[in-house]
């Protein structure tokens, strides 16, 4: 560490703390400056930590933790990534006419101010910028750009990160249907936001009056929501956790409309706290994020376990199993993706969404989706991942993506939304009850007819990003030629693009027994991902699910010797 590099660094945090608005952040990024004036070293690698590279703009928008400094999330930033959005509206606005945001905020810490300093600047810019009323689910913001006909929509979230991150997700309108941003709108985004940043302080940026959207919103959402699912015939004794996030109030008022009982709740997470205080990680997929629940259930004997992350974009489904630890079972996102896949199959080939139609899941999720969408001569589409890829897929009826996502409504949310796909899977679990019927029964009758698909995911946090970067490199380089005793097929590298797929640093590893690996950083958490299939159609049902567990697990042993 030079002396040159400590004075740039500083001169950085000065500039910054000159033009920084919040009190908390200013007062922490001042006691850093006065220890490295004072010669801390811990101090100036802190500072370079903040200041030496920027928290990237991209698909996914931003995200990160809560603290000063232009690689971290506060208003500073915020404030010039809301300018940046606003000029790249108005470059693409029809002459003459206004461009229009909408604005929504969940319960984390400093979602309410980053959203209303972001319609305020919005409207300072001349855009008009409306506000949604409180706090609320991501999908609400996904839902309100359509509804509202506007050009853009910022929801202020970090979904399910831990607790003193937040984020910045941006949806297009027009073209783009409500649909989050891919390139090259990032990437112009990303270039509106480094002119502002590099230009005047954020405090001299122009501040307007905004609206406020009033909640003809959301009842127009709970509305469409409800609509999904048809008339209960049985209901279904019920347990649900907000998970500490927003999602209860909406949720309860599109399950009251759709004609379902209220459901039992976890007190303890019902309410938004941006502390997150009974879950390590406030993530339903996280060992232990879910054992309140299931705990309730035990208490209710409830027949289904409703989970939604704290933005309620996710779902979790747990079920009775009496062999599982506590006696409760937490489906896999594939799982309950594979479930809804099959349910909106059925629900297009009745005839209740017209047109043949589109099947859709990213690259990491099951192919079981694949096989559904043969059954039913249906259109199948395979993404990257995210719900910016597979929300674009034409003529789309049903989306999912591993990681607990599921669209199930694009008619009217072209986004994950944890809420209808939670009053989707409580209709189908209502209509098997109706039958005679549980959730387990219906994933036997899954591998009876499209075979079974087993899977198993591998995820590496680390605290170093290189450690991410130089494993993806080394299995370029060595590539395997056998993962826990089968042998390697081929590896197909993504870095350049593949059959049609834009370029993402994704590597596919063909197994000669049909089965399938991916490897990948995660776009939203400091992971390295690894995606085990694996499938069996041969034999009954039990011996199906027999072959592909078997095989999983070899290879799921083999992925962690080589990567762990």
């Amino acid at each position: 560490m030079t002396t040159d590099a400590a004075a740039r660094v500083l001169d950085q945090a000065r500039a910054w703390l000159a033009q920084d608005p919040d009190v908390e952040t200013r007062a922490e990024l001042r006691t850093l400056i006065d220890e490295a004036e004072a010669g801390s070293t811990d101090a100036v690698t802190e500072l370079h930590a903040r200041f030496d590279v920027r928290l990237a703009f991209g698909t996914a928008g931003l995200r990160g933790e809560i603290a000063a400094g232009s690689n971290r999330m506060n208003r500073v930033l915020v404030s010039q990534a809301a300018a940046g959005l606003a000029r790249f509206l108005l470059n693409h606005a029809t002459i003459g006419e206004a461009p229009s945001v909408v604005i929504g905020y969940d319960g984390r810490k400093n979602s309410q101010v980053f959203a209303t300093d972001t319609a305020e600047i919005m409207a300072g810019a001349g855009i008009r910028a409306i506000l949604l009323p409180r706090l609320l689910p991501t999908p609400v913001l996904a839902y309100a750009v359509r509804h509202l006909d506007v050009d853009a929509g910022v929801m202020v979230t970090a979904s399910h990160n831990p607790p003193n991150d937040n984020g910045y997700k941006v949806y297009l309108g027009g073209r783009d249907r409500g649909s989050q941003i891919v390139s090259p709108a990032d990437v112009e985004i990303a270039e509106e936001i480094l002119l502002i940043a590099a230009g005047s302080s954020v405090l001299e940026l122009p501040r307007g009056g905004f609206e406020t959207a009033d909640e003809s919103v959301i009842d127009a959402y709970v509305d469409a929501t409800a609509a999904i699912a048809p008339t209960p015939r049985a209901q279904v004794n019920v347990v649900y956790t907000a998970m500490h996030g927003v999602g209860w109030e909406t949720f309860a008022r599109a399950v009251s409309a759709a004609g379902f009982d209220e459901p039992h709740i976890v007190h303890a997470q019902i309410e938004p706290d941006p502390a997150f205080p009974t879950v390590a990680f406030p993530n339903p997929e996280e060992p232990g994020a879910m054992d309140l629940a299931t705990e309730e259930a035990r208490a209710r004997q409830a027949e289904l376990v409703i989970a939604n992350d704290p933005d309620a974009d996710r779902l979790a489904i747990a079920i009775p199993d009496a062999s599982a630890d506590g006696g409760y079972r937490r489906l896999s996102g594939n799982e309950v993706g594979l479930l809804l896949g099959w349910w909106a199959a059925e629900r297009n080939a009745a005839g209740r969404t017209p047109g043949d139609g589109t099947l859709a899941c990213s690259i990491v999720s099951s192919p079981g989706l694949a096989a559904i969408a043969r059954h039913y001569g249906l259109h199948f589409s395979n993404t990257l991942t995210g719900f910016k890829w597979i929300s674009r897929a034409p003529g789309l009826v049903f989306g999912f993506e591993e990681a607990l996502g599921y669209l199930v409504n694009p008619d009217d949310v072209r986004d994950k939304d944890g809420i209808s796909a939670a009053v989707a899977f409580l209709s189908l679990a209502s209509e098997l009850k109706a039958e005679g019927r549980t959730v387990a029964d219906h994933l036997a009758a899954f591998t009876e007819t499209f075979g079974a698909f087993a899977s198993s995911q591998i995820s590496i946090r680390v605290t170093d990003l290189a450690r991410i970067a130089s494993t993806m490199q080394r299995l370029r380089d060595e590539p395997p030629s056998q993962i826990g005793g089968i042998r390697v097929d081929r590896i197909e590298d993504l870095a350049d693009g593949f059959g049609g797929l834009p370029p993402s640093d994704v590597l596919r590893i063909q197994l000669t027994d049909g089965s399938r690996i991916m490897v990948r950083p995660s776009g939203t958490e400091p992971k390295l991902k690894v995606y085990i299939d694996s499938s069996s159609d041969e034999g009954s049902a039990a011996e199906r699910t027999a072959a592909a567990s078997a095989s999983v697990a070899a290879l799921d042993a083999g992925m962690r010797e080589l990567v762990g």
